[in-house]
C-alpha cells in the first residue's frame, strides 16, 4: 500500500467548460450515467457478436464457455471504464496502472486465499464445516477464468472504480462505502439459494472491505485479486458454493448447523462468521485510513 496517498479530487474541468456541460457530462452523477450507458450497449453488442459467430454454444466445451462469460463479466465494463477515464474525465487510468498490476495483484490475491481459507478454518473448528473426500479431477481452469477473473475484474470495475471512487469524490468516504457495498450486495439476492441475509452479508463482508482496500490504494489490482482468490479458494479449492452457485473443488465438504453459522446452500459468504471475519479486517483498514488522514469527509468544500 501507498505511505500517503491522495485524497481524491474533484474532476478538472476547463475553466471555459459551459456550467450545464459539467453537470451534465463531467459530474458525478453524470459520469455514472454515461457508465451505465456504455455497459449496456457493450453488453449487448458483445453478445450479438456472439451470436453471429455462434461461440455462445451450449454444447461448447468448458473452457470456452468460461472464456465467454470471462468476455460478458469483464469486457464491457473494462472498455465502458477506460472510455469514461480517458474521455470525459481526461485523465491517466492510474488505477489499472501496469506498474502495478504484479505486486498489487499478486498481493490480493494471497490475501484473498488467506482471508476465505481463515473463515474456513474458524468453521471447520465449529464443527460446521468438515472435509468427507477430495477430487483431484476437478476442472479448475473454467472456474478460474469465469468466477475468478471474470467476477474479479468486472465487478471491481464497477462496484469500485465507478461507484465507490466516483461516489466519494461527490460524498465522501462514508456515504461511497455505504451505496457501493449497498449495490454490491443487491445483486445476490438473484443468485441461488439467496436470502434477504444473504446479500447484506456479501454487502458487509466485502462491499465494504472492498471499498476500504481500494481506498488506501487508490488501485483496482489488489480489489480484483482478493475477489479472484477469495471466489476461487471458495470453490475450486474447498468446493463451496460460492454465493449460491455450485463449485467443484478439490476437497469435497459437508456443512453441519444452522444457516447463520454455515451459511446453507448460499455457502460460506451467508455464514455470520464470514462477516465477523471480514469486519476486523474492515475495523483495520478504518483504523489505517484514519491514521493517515484520507477518509473524505461529506460535502467536502472545493
Amino acid at each position: 500500500m501507498q505511505d500517503a496517498p491522495e485524497l481524491p479530487k474533484p474532476l478538472a474541468n476547463p475553466p471555459a467548460l459551459p456550467r450545464w456541460q459539467r453537470w451534465l457530462v463531467v459530474s458525478p452523477l453524470a459520469r455514472i450515467v454515461f457508465f451505465v450507458a456504455m455497459l449496456t450497449a457493450f453488453t449487448y453488442a458483445y453478445g450479438a457478436l456472439l451470436h453471429i459467430v455462434g461461440w455462445n454454444s451450449k454444447g461448447a466445451a468448458p473452457l470456452a464457455r468460461a472464456l465467454v462469460e470471462l468476455g460478458y463479466r469483464a469486457l464491457p465494463a473494462l472498455l465502458a471504464y477506460v472510455l469514461v477515464v480517458r474521455l470525459i474525465e481526461r485523465r491517466r487510468l492510474t488505477e489499472l496502472a501496469p506498474g502495478q498490476l504484479l505486486p498489487y495483484l499478486l498481493a490480493g490475491l494471497v490475501g484473498g486465499a488467506l482471508l476465505f481459507s481463515a473463515v474456513f478454518g474458524l468453521l471447520w473448528l465449529l464443527g460446521s464445516y468438515q472435509i468427507i473426500g477430495s477430487h483431484p479431477q476437478a476442472d479448475w481452469l473454467p472456474a478460474l477464468v469465469a468466477v475468478g477473473l471474470g467476477a474479479g475484474i468486472g465487478e471491481e470495475i464497477i462496484c469500485r472504480g465507478v461507484l465507490f471512487r466516483i461516489v466519494e469524490e461527490g460524498l465522501g468516504t462514508w456515504w461511497a462505502l455505504a451505496i457501493s457495498a449497498l449495490l454490491f450486495g443487491a445483486p445476490h439476492a438473484f443468485n441461488p439459494g439467496a436470502t434477504l441475509w444473504s446479500s447484506a452479508a456479501i454487502a458487509i463482508e466485502a462491499g465494504v472491505m472492498f471499498g476500504l482496500l481500494f481506498h488506501l490504494t487508490r488501485s483496482l489490482w489488489p480489489c480484483i485479486g482478493l475477489h479472484a482468490a477469495w471466489n476461487f479458494t471458495q470453490g475450486t479449492v474447498y468446493g463451496i458454493p460460492v454465493s449460491g452457485t455450485h463449485a467443484d473443488g478439490w476437497l469435497v465438504t459437508t456443512r453441519h448447523g444452522p444457516d447463520w453459522l454455515s451459511g446453507g446452500s448460499f455457502g460460506a459468504e451467508a455464514s455470520v462468521i464470514a462477516v465477523l471475519t471480514c469486519s476486523v479486517v474492515s475495523v483495520v483498514l478504518i483504523v489505517i485510513a484514519r491514521r493517515r488522514g484520507s477518509i473524505v469527509p461529506f460535502r467536502r468544500r472545493h
